[in-house]
Order: C-alpha cells, then sequence, then structure tokens
C-alpha cells in the first residue's frame, strides 16, 4: 500500500536529516540531487524542519546564481546535548557534545576501590553535573553509558555481576533520578565493537568480532550489521572461555581459569616480565598495553639492541600464541571473517601483532578471517556511547513534526 501523505512527510524529513547529518550542511538544490524528491517536496521539508528548528541557513554556496536553492542548510547542533560516560571499575570519564558529535567538554574523576556505594555514585553523578555545566548544557537530552557486566535483554539494565562495583548499577539509577534527561546503559565491549565499525577499524564489515583486550578481556559480535547481545545479555564472555594453558577451570563466579588468564592485563604483564621487558606505566592504560606497546618497537627496528630484540620478537610469539586461542574458539563457532584486536593492548600491538595472531589462526581454522588492529583503543568505549546517545537523541528530535 502507499504511504500516507503524513509518513511519506515523515521519511522525506528523516531521509534529509540524515544526509544532513552524514554530509554536512547542504543546499535544496544538492538536498534533491542526493535524495531524488521534487524540487517542490523539498522545498516543503526544508519549510517544515526549519519550522521546527531541526535545521537553520548557515550559510551560502559558491553558486553564481543568488536565491533559495545558494542558501546552505545544515543541523542545528545546539538543539541537544548529550552526554557518554566511560565507567571502569577504578573510575569515571564523561564527555559532553552537541546533537552531532562535536565535542563540548571532558573531564574524569578516579575512584577509589575502598570508596563506599554512595560516596562512589556522588562523585560520578557530581562529574556529569560539573561537565555539563562547563558545557553550558542546561540540561542533557540523552545519557549513554559504557559499563563493564551484563545488559538485560528485557529491561535494557546492568544486571547485578559479581567482581563488580555495586555502585556501577546504583550509578544509572541516580543519574535517571537526578537528570532530566534518557539515559542508556550498554557493555563496553559493545561500545567499543560499535564505534569500531562506524570509525574505527571495521568500517568495512557487517560481520565481524571484536576480541577486547584491556584491564580484562570480552568479544561483541556484529553479525549481518546487527549487535549480537545472546539471551541472557551475555555474549562475548569470552573471558570464562575454558583453555588450554591454564591450571584450573573458570567458574559462573569467577573467570580464572578461563581465557582471561591468558589475555587480561594482569596475565600479560606477567608474560613480559617472564622475558625480562620492562615499560613505564602511562595513565589512564593498562601497563600490560605499554608492555605491548615497547616490544612492537624493539621488534620492528633494525637498530635494536639483539638481545632486546630476541626478548621482544619471543614475547610477540606467545602472546600471539595465547590470544589466537581465544580467537580460533570465536571463528571455529561463529565463522565472522574477520577478528579486530580492541582495547588498549589491541592498538598498541598494531598491525605487528595482528599479523602474528593471524598467521597463527590460519593454522589453526580451516575458516578463513581476518586479523586487524583496532583504531580506537580504550577510547572506543567512549566513543561508542556517544554514538548511542547521539543516535538516540536524533531518532527522538527527527521523529515526525505536525506541520
Amino acid at each position: 500500500m502507499p504511504a500516507s501523505p503524513s509518513t511519506a512527510r515523515a521519511i522525506n524529513d528523516r531521509l534529509a536529516l540524515r544526509l544532513l547529518q552524514q554530509e554536512g550542511p547542504l543546499t535544496a538544490g544538492q538536498l534533491k540531487q542526493l535524495t531524488g524528491l521534487s524540487r517542490p517536496t523539498v522545498a516543503d521539508l526544508v519549510e517544515r524542519l526549519t519550522a521546527a528548528g531541526l535545521i537553520s541557513v548557515v550559510g551560502e554556496s559558491g553558486e553564481q546564481r543568488r536565491g533559495p536553492n545558494a542558501r546552505l542548510y545544515g543541523i542545528v547542533a545546539d538543539r541537544a546535548q548529550l552526554a557518554a560516560l566511560d565507567v571502569r571499575t577504578e573510575g569515571v570519564t564523561v564527555v559532553v557534545a552537541d546533537l552531532l558529535g562535536a565535542e563540548l567538554a571532558r573531564a574524569s574523576v578516579p575512584i577509589a576501590d575502598d570508596a563506599g556505594t554512595g560516596p562512589a555514585v556522588e562523585q560520578a553523578v557530581a562529574l556529569v553535573e560539573r561537565a555539563a555545566k562547563e558545557a553550558g548544557a542546561e540540561r542533557l537530552h540523552t545519557v549513554g553509558i559504557g559499563a563493564p557486566g551484563l545488559i538485560d535483554p528485557a529491561t535494557g539494565e546492568l544486571r547485578d555481576s559479581s567482581g563488580l562495583p555495586e555502585w556501577h548499577r546504583r550509578l544509572v539509577a541516580a543519574l535517571q533520578e537526578r537528570l532530566p534527561a534518557r539515559v542508556i546503559v550498554e557493555n563496553e565491549t559493545n561500545l567499543a565493537a560499535l564505534a569500531e565499525q562506524r570509525e574505527g577499524a571495521a568500517r568495512d564489515r557487517d560481520t565481524f568480532v571484536l576480541l577486547w583486550l584491556g584491564h580484562g578481556t570480552g568479544a561483541a559480535v556484529v553479525l549481518d550489521g546487527r549487535l549480537r547481545r545472546g539471551a541472557s545479555g551475555g555474549t562475548g564472555e569470552i573471558g570464562f572461555l575454558p583453555v588450554p594453558g591454564t591450571t584450573t577451570l573458570p567458574s559462573a563466579t569467577d573467570c580464572e581459569g578461563g581465557f582471561h588468564s591468558l589475555a587480561g592485563a594482569a596475565a600479560i604483564a606477567e608474560l613480559a616480565a617472564g622475558y625480562g621487558l620492562e615499560a613505564a606505566e602511562s595513565p589512564g592504560e593498562p601497563r600490560a598495553a605499554a608492555l605491548v606497546r615497547v616490544a612492537v618497537a624493539a621488534a620492528s627496528s633494525a637498530g635494536t639492541d639483539r638481545f632486546l630484540y630476541g626478548l621482544a620478537d619471543r614475547f610477540l610469539s606467545a602472546l600471539a600464541d595465547r590470544l589466537a586461542v581465544g580467537a580460533a574458539s570465536v571463528v571455529a563457532v561463529l565463522d565472522p571473517g574477520c577478528v579486530v584486536l580492541g582495547g588498549e593492548v589491541g592498538q598498541a600491538g598494531g598491525e605487528a601483532l595482528a599479523a602474528r595472531v593471524g598467521e597463527r589462526l590460519a593454522r589453526m581454522s580451516p575458516l578463513p578471517a581476518e586479523v586487524r588492529a583496532g583504531s580506537l583503543g580504550g577510547g572506543a568505549v567512549l566513543r561508542g556511547a556517544l554514538l548511542t546517545a547521539r543516535e538516540s537523541a536524533q531518532d527522538d528530535l527527527f521523529a515526525p513534526h505536525p506541520r
């Protein structure tokens, strides 16, 4: 059945707004060309979106003929302000941005292990409020949160998980109470995969697995362009995967003995120590990432001391052996065709580590799978949270408006 006039207008409006978001300011003539709509239809939607306060004239094109078609229309970026949070066990980072994703303010706060639940929640909420004030945002429209743990697929809420601070779950409720904003929470690894797909190493992939290598381990599964969460929200809990090379088996409450014991930051640091490698810690990232970065530099430099070169080469080979075990398990079950080594360690290893893992994976699995280094590192979580908040806000603001 043909769409009703109101439905057709809504579809046209959303199409025009998405084009303005992706391409930047456009003239009415350019909108006509890109959408395939008639000139009167484009003029009608421009008038409608301008009246709704969603777009405005932001300049003029370089066309010689002046007139309505020479005006450049752009999305009103300050129509809504958004916040994105990266919630870790040791602290919180927040970014406040406009409707187009331009950063307006950024702030972080460490939260001590012995901080009580109430004080920890108050520190995090106060951080968001200060950042919003610094950005000049009187009201946040949407807040996207990336946190470790499982998200209940039925409720969209962070589930109670052993080993994670109670203040994580309480923070979501506190933000919903204190802020007149929509609050969305998602698993941190899933958000990292979203960011790598939209802006990073997986931009050309509809199907891939992101192997998160940071303080802990995890995986995110994207199949046919869709993020897969599983029946209980636990898709990608690869830290609990039983693997060879550990001294015990994981349990329902502890991933010790699983893949985490081979590829978590502490395990990688211990492996590096066995080869005599040292590296200074960098703020905001696990020491394992610094060790991997030093090893990659030593193994790729012709002028490196031969002894150091040998240590670095053997360490990277041993690390690649470990990572290939987890990657091969994922490939055997999902056949994703591509594995992205994400997180701080994946970024530090770069193409050098990815190539080593890829070589081993090719020998272990009959299924072809390209191994790539993530390009966004630990920042992928925050970027994914912002993308999620932006899309949610745009879905709301770009909804049909009465004429």
